[in-house]
């Protein structure tokens, strides 16, 4: 009498070959949502230098003399 705990090794070939199967489909789904994220933070770096050469822009030259009084802080 053969034990159920012993497969024949075909079933065990069709066994792994289904866990690699398995395998295979959890990683497509997790290299989909990886993409997913990558785009989301390109498209966010793009916005953020957008923002920074925008602000870039409104700042004063460096070594132009600016007014200390402009700088104080509204309740002096």
């Amino acid at each position: 009498m053969v034990s159920n705990t012993c497969m024949e090794p075909n079933d065990r070939n069709e066994q792994r070959l289904n866990d690699l199967e398995i395998k295979a489909s959890y990683l497509e789904d997790t290299l989909d949502q990886l993409d997913r994220i990558i785009i989301r933070q390109q498209e966010q770096i793009d916005l953020l230098i957008r923002e920074l050469t925008h602000l870039r822009q409104q700042a004063p030259e460096p070594g132009t003399a600016r007014n200390l009084r402009d700088e104080l802080p509204p309740h002096y």
